[in-house]
């Protein structure tokens, strides 16, 4: 077990490491315009971060055993997800479909 003095000085660390980078990148432009090329990337922001997420997620379960109802249901929300264009659409129909089967079966 690690010192409590120990894990909030890493997690303080981290926090001002973490505000840096962000700082670094938002602060420092300040009211300048950014780059349409840098616009056009920064809507992709949420495409490279969610997968990294929910991945994990979907993958291992809590008890680390594997679960064909999220694959099922994380299958259904990439389909909707890419027919619909629509992340609120594909999210609620995972969601629907996730707890629908889970209380079928």
């Amino acid at each position: 077990m690690f010192d409590a003095n120990y894990v909030w000085t890493i997690i303080i660390l981290l926090g001002i490491g973490t505000w840096l980078i962000r700082f670094s990148f938002l602060g420092l432009i300040g009211e300048r315009e950014l780059p349409v090329y840098v616009k056009r990337m920064l809507n992709y922001t949420a495409v490279a971060v969610l997968p990294g997420i929910s991945v994990p997620m979907v993958l291992h379960s809590a008890n680390g055993s594997f679960e064909p109802l999220r694959i099922t249901a994380a299958i259904a929300i990439l389909v909707i997800g890419v027919a619909t264009q629509s992340l609120m659409k594909s999210i609620g129909a995972g969601l629907l479909i996730y707890f629908g089967l889970s209380a079928l079966l």
